[in-house]
């Protein structure tokens, strides 16, 4: 509905009074600040300089000198659900987020769709005239969404910003990353021999954005949310940066994080009376029914490992920190940037981790994730060939348990946690030069949800009482902008928690948290679940279990617990175990089907759309036409990449396939005979094997039109081809290619003739892991 018309209309225009009211460009005050939001991943409460860690952040210091470090500030534990709160200034179960995306269950707290309800900050500044950038990670639209064949009413530029750059999902490969520009699939712009990576790349599409926005209106202010995939799975840098911390790990993270807990009672970071949490505080504790606490989510002891897995999770942790370093470099240019055309000064900067340092790499960490995703054992003996290119494109590594819970010294546990510190306590960093003049520390109870009201109240904007048609509700966080001056002002009183089973409620100075660990099949006796109770004002690492000494407390922690669930939509609780989770129906854009049709030219199919040919028999016929005698060859047909896939495509005149298990064993099929001219169809059939054990097995068979040309036996793996989402291609690999046998350079395109189109026939039902599909899920959450 167009606005009230103010003007007046009369017969001759020129009798008549215009109103431009409802159609001009909206424009904010005059000097109103702009705002650079810069948003970490799995970076952990003390991992970075500033917080007492020994991860070299130079740049991140920069803003620490102009502005406040709050060292009492938490998350939800998990990725999507904050970032839902960081741009909305609500929790995460108003959002409809109470776990990550992909997890969604259809009921209003965990339905994967941020309601307009609950406009973004993109959303509401841009109305009120704020340019509005978005680059880098999103992870706030269900996986069905994430596809050209979706409305994109979740995508960034469905939700207020005027441009974006990025990937949709929860992570990607730095080196190949799933691209989406604005509302489309693209490349990127070169490749890691020349030079890409993928914070660099975000880097300069922020840079080009500003810029491009400036030239025009130079006086414009502009809301960026800076999102690096840094330092989120896979960790992936530029060898010299992780070169940087050789040896500076040798100590082990048991020793490291005593070292950097006398670092933090020096600056501040926690109190003197702190103490140091052990080693697996639960590892011993058993469920209602006898579970076991889970073994992935324990810590081996440092001399309790060998020399080789010693050497190995060092470099791990240096590769690591060189990737962490490696964007707060990029972060650099950001303020390089903003200091040389003079807006530093008016702009308000915040620094944020989405949750604690991250426990997926296991026990023992990986250099291939996918590897743990499909069941497939990592050896040490395997790792240890990777050594020296850990963070390559050879790699999809991660670290130990170990590691992430010396980066979140002192506290215990990591990421998924949201009843303990581990998992919710993070890193904040606010600078707002212009109006801070006194930079420090601040000790204030805060939440994710408090940064949009503070955004608002800096840049005097109001959240309206509705956003184009729906009825807003109202921010549940509330403005720490008093702290600015004032180091004694109130921080929050309350907040509640909840995620994956977990529980917890701050409430003044006290902490109530369920014991539980992190998955979804948690031993979820809710209505008895035990509790314990810290006092955080004396135990900051939640040490002390005070629930026998004060159980009148723990009671009203535990009721009041429900009253802010219930006040904020928490309910139902996730009590399923894992495999009911991914088995739960969930709408789909498209419904499977037998026969599967790709053209060349289309943009790539992500893995979640497209065929699924895991454990059945599938046949991939590529209707080409040759047309050269010579000079024949490239990709028909790519899905997944280095880690996991398969390909057919044409070497030296001849087809050949290979189906890459788990980026452990390129299994080639090869033609016996060169291809003919003309029109003709390339086919490879697999047919499973009678036995039904996983890996299935079969026969590869190679056919020019009827004729088969060559057969092998192969296996394939049960789980996903690529964590990140490496979709399919035809008439070229995107991306990192399936294979290194492919002919050319990339991404390898089919030249020497033309692709008509691609048909994949599958037949049976898909055999699915559906618990390793959770925990890959979560993992890369």
């Amino acid at each position: 509905m167009s606005k009230q018309f103010n003007g007046v209309i009369n017969i001759d225009i020129q009798n008549s009074t215009p109103d431009w009211t409802s159609y001009a460009q909206p424009v904010p005050p005059e000097g109103a600040p702009s705002v650079m939001y810069v948003v970490l991943d799995d970076v952990g409460f003390s991992a970075l300089e500033p917080f007492g860690g020994t991860i070299e952040t130079p740049n991140i210091n920069r803003i620490v000198k102009r502005g406040l470090r709050y060292t009492n500030f938490h998350t939800t534990a998990l990725c999507s659900p904050t970032r839902s709160c960081l741009l909305t200034g609500r929790n995460h179960t108003t959002n409809g987020m109470a776990c990550i995306a992909e997890a969604s269950s259809g009921f209003p707290n965990a339905n994967g769709h941020i309601p307009m309800e609950t406009a973004m900050a993109s959303e509401i500044l841009g109305e009120q005239g704020w340019s509005t950038f978005m680059v880098g990670k999103w992870h706030l639209c269900a996986e069905d969404e994430e596809n050209l064949a979706s409305r994109r009413q979740g995508w960034p530029s469905g939700r207020g910003f005027d441009r974006w750059y990025g990937f949709l999902g929860a992570e990607t490969n730095q080196w190949y990353p799933d691209l989406v520009h604005d509302n489309h699939m693209v490349d990127p712009p070169k490749t890691p021999e020349d030079g890409y990576h993928f914070s660099v790349d975000i880097t300069d599409k922020a840079l080009e954005f500003i810029r491009d926005m400036k030239a025009v209106a130079p006086d414009k202010p502009f809301f960026l949310y800076y999102s690096f995939g840094a330092g989120h799975a896979p960790h992936q840098v530029p060898k010299e940066w992780a070169d940087k911390y050789k040896g500076k790990f040798d100590m082990g993270y048991e020793a490291y994080r005593e070292i950097v807990f006398e670092n933090q009672k020096k600056m501040g970071i926690i109190p003197e009376h702190a103490e140091l949490s052990p080693i697996n505080p639960y590892g011993d504790l058993k469920g209602p029914k006898g579970q076991e606490w889970p073994y992935a989510d324990t810590v081996l002891p440092w001399d309790g490992l060998k020399e080789d897995e010693k050497k190995l999770f060092c470099r791990m942790a240096e590769v690591y920190a060189g990737f962490v370093s490696h964007a707060d470099d990029q972060l650099g240019r950001m303020l390089d940037y903003l200091e040389d055309s003079g807006q530093l000064d008016n702009t308000l900067i915040i620094v944020v981790s989405d949750n604690g340092a991250s426990g997926e790499g296991g026990p023992t960490g990986s250099v291939n994730e996918n590897k743990f995703f499909n069941s497939i054992p990592d050896s040490l003996e395997d790792n240890l060939k990777y050594l020296d290119v850990l963070g390559s494109t050879l790699t999809y590594n991660h670290y130990p348990t170990g590691w992430a819970w010396a980066f979140n010294t002192p506290n215990k546990l990591w990421k998924r946690y949201a009843n303990y510190q581990g998992g919710t306590a993070d890193p904040m960093i606010v600078s707002w030069p212009a109006q801070i003049k006194n930079p420090g520390l601040r000790t204030q109870y805060q939440h994710a949800i408090d940064i949009v009201p503070t955004i608002y109240d800096c840049l005097g904007v109001e959240l309206p009482d509705s956003y184009r048609g729906a009825k807003q509700v109202p921010l549940e966080g509330k403005s720490f902008r008093g702290t600015f001056d004032d180091e004694k002002a109130p921080g929050r009183e309350t907040q509640f928690y909840s995620m994956l089973g977990t529980r917890g409620i701050y409430h003044k100075g006290w902490k109530a948290a369920s014991v539980t660990p992190a998955m979804p099949d948690a031993w979820a006796e809710f209505a008895t679940q035990r509790w314990e109770l810290f006092d955080t004002d004396k135990d900051p690492s939640e040490c002390h279990d005070l629930a026998d000494q004060h159980p009148d407390k723990l009671q009203e922690l535990i009721a009041l617990w429900w009253s802010e669930a219930g006040k904020y939509n928490a309910l139902p609780l996730e009590s399923r175990k894992a495999v009911d989770i991914l088995t739960t129906w969930r709408p789909q854009v498209s419904k499977p089907r037998d026969q599967y049709t790709y053209y060349p030219g289309c943009a790539e199919v992500p893995e979640a759309v497209a065929v699924n040919i895991r454990n059945r028999d599938y046949r991939i016929t590529a209707e080409v036409t040759i047309e050269a005698d010579e000079g024949v060859g490239g990709v028909l047909f790519a899905h997944g990449c280095r880690f996991g896939g398969h390909a057919l495509y044409v070497k030296d005149g001849k087809l050949k396939y290979d189906y890459n298990y788990v980026g452990e064993t390129d299994q080639y099929v090869e033609s016996t005979k060169e291809l003919p001219t003309g029109r003709c169809r390339l086919s490879a059939s697999f047919v499973k094997d009678d036995s039904d054990a996983i890996p299935t097995t079969g026969t590869l068979s190679l056919y020019i039109n009827t004729e088969k040309v060559g057969e092998a036996k192969i296996k394939t793996q049960p789980g996903k081809f690529s964590l990140a989402g490496e979709g399919l291609n035809v008439g070229m690999d995107r991306g990192e290619p399936v294979t290194a046998d492919y002919p050319g350079t990339a991404p390898w395109p089919f030249t020497g003739g033309t692709i008509h189109k691609v048909v994949v026939n599958v037949s049976g039902d898909p055999w699915v892991d559906r618990e390793k599909e959770v925990q890959a899920a979560f993992a890369r959450d």
